[in-house]
């Protein structure tokens, strides 16, 4: 099955703290049915000193969410979209959107 969400995609939180919050897909795991997306779920490491001039510190990066909690957002649209997808002449499959019915990509 080719993949419904991929990296460079606009996405938005439809479930979780991060509810209604837009941004770019960073990164797909698609091992776990996972997604990276920027500005979403900020998780704060605690990073220890690795060399004796190096200070030890905090640093917040983005941790992956379930890909069931993302909706694609349609770039026709702007709005939110359940993906499908349809085969062209050529033989290739192609992203459609639900919601516009129009080509995605």
């Amino acid at each position: 099955m080719p993949a419904k969400i991929k990296r460079g995609d606009h996405v938005v939180v439809i479930s979780g703290k991060d509810r209604g919050k837009r941004g770019a897909v960073r990164h797909v795991v698609t091992k776990d049915n996972r997604v990276v997306v920027e500005g979403v779920n900020i998780v704060k490491k605690h990073q220890r000193a690795r060399s004796q001039g190096q200070q030890s510190s905090i640093i917040e990066r983005e941790a992956p969410i379930h890909i069931s909690n993302v909706m694609l957002i349609d770039p026709n649209t702007d709005q939110p979209t359940r993906v499908t997808f349809r085969v062209r002449e050529n033989g290739t499959l192609v992203r459609i959107g639900k919601r516009s019915g129009e080509d995605i990509e």
